[in-house]
């Protein structure tokens, strides 16, 4: 998910528990639930750079713990800088200890992984250990839906407590908890009927045949702003099919209009292609990859997609693979590239 959904997520988090949260405890749940991006500084190093990082490191158990544990004792340390006023050790303004300011920023860094383990793009929550992408093909990066519910379950009650103030009610402290439970629970229920949408989907894709070929594999990958909408993917014998999966009622599922995407013929070229270093990186991350062999002057280039991004998706994740081969099949060239690049 994109930084203002984790943000807000963070806030919705530190709104229900704030009786129960320590010192710097909206604080501490705001950096840790955003820091995990931190790792989206490795655009700027490349295509290349992008996949090995992102999604990755800050985003694994390990890699997170590590942070919670920086980010607590960064906090814990700002706290004896900073003392506060009562020395109370039931009061909210006791001294902060690390124990309860690494479980505050454990919660804020399991809510932004869980986001985004459930979003097309994963997560590799095992890393280093195991390089394996983990995505539940349930919300798009950038979910409408879900950034609303959020800022609407913060800002009601705001609202609720200026009108409360202009006639003269007494304020009895900090509100709000409950809608930011409500909220929370809002996003779940929306999560959790996105991954039946998804089932349904799926389970249509593998039950038609696209232009006379057998479904093999399927996979559905949803749309930010229509929830009934998807874009799904099937693979056949020597074609990989792309076609919308409306699921709204009245909408026809045509399998008859699906695009065809062909798989390539086996050759030496690609083999060797497929060999290299950053195709073999490339072919962990990618869920639906599709090879192109063009044949040049001087040699060969095999270009490897993944197809769960539509034509035309320019963000950041969308990367593709170049090898470029001579004529006595020896590897010249093998990089990765942002399908947004100006001349890939």
């Amino acid at each position: 998910m994109e930084p203002f959904t984790h943000a807000f997520a963070s806030l919705a988090l530190a709104r229900a528990g704030q009786r129960r949260l320590p010192r710097f405890g909206t604080a501490m749940l705001v950096v840790s639930g955003i820091a995990p991006d931190l790792d989206y500084a490795s655009y700027f190093a490349g295509a290349g750079a992008f996949m090995r990082l992102h999604r990755t490191a800050l985003h694994s158990v390990a890699g997170s713990a590590l942070m919670c544990c920086a980010i607590a004792g960064a906090f814990c340390a700002l706290g004896k800088k900073l003392p506060p006023k009562k020395k109370s050790a039931t009061d909210a303004t006791a001294p902060l200890a690390f124990g309860p300011a690494l479980a505050v920023c454990a919660v804020g860094a399991a809510s932004h992984i869980l986001l985004d383990l459930a979003s097309g793009v994963g997560v590799q929550l095992l890393w280093p250990f195991w390089t394996h992408w983990s995505a539940g093909n349930l919300i798009h990066d950038f979910d409408l839906w879900i950034l609303t519910l959020l800022v609407v379950g913060l800002l009601v009650p705001l609202l609720f407590g200026l009108v409360s103030e202009e006639v003269g009610e007494r304020k009895k402290g900090p509100g709000g908890a409950r809608a930011a439970i409500f909220t929370l629970f809002l996003v779940l229920a929306y999560v959790g009927a996105r991954a039946y949408l998804r089932s349904e989907a799926v389970g249509l894709l593998l039950s038609r045949e696209y232009h006379g070929r057998v479904a093999l594999a399927a996979g559905a990958f949803p749309e930010s702003s229509a929830p009934m909408d998807w874009r799904g993917l099937v693979v056949t014998d020597d074609t990989i099919e792309e076609v919308d999966v409306p699921l709204g009622a009245g909408d026809e599922f045509r399998p008859d209009r699906s695009l065809t995407h062909y798989k390539p013929e086996d050759s030496p070229a690609l083999d060797i292609a497929e060999k290299t270093a950053v195709a073999r990186r490339f072919l962990k991350y990618a869920q639906f990859p599709l090879a192109r062999v063009q044949r040049l002057e001087a040699g060969y280039r095999i270009e490897v997609n993944d197809l769960r991004f539509a034509s035309g998706d320019t963000q950041p994740a969308n990367v593709f693979v170049r090898v470029d081969l001579d004529s006595e099949l020896q590897v010249r060239h093998e990089l990765c590239l942002f399908a947004s690049s100006p001349n890939p």
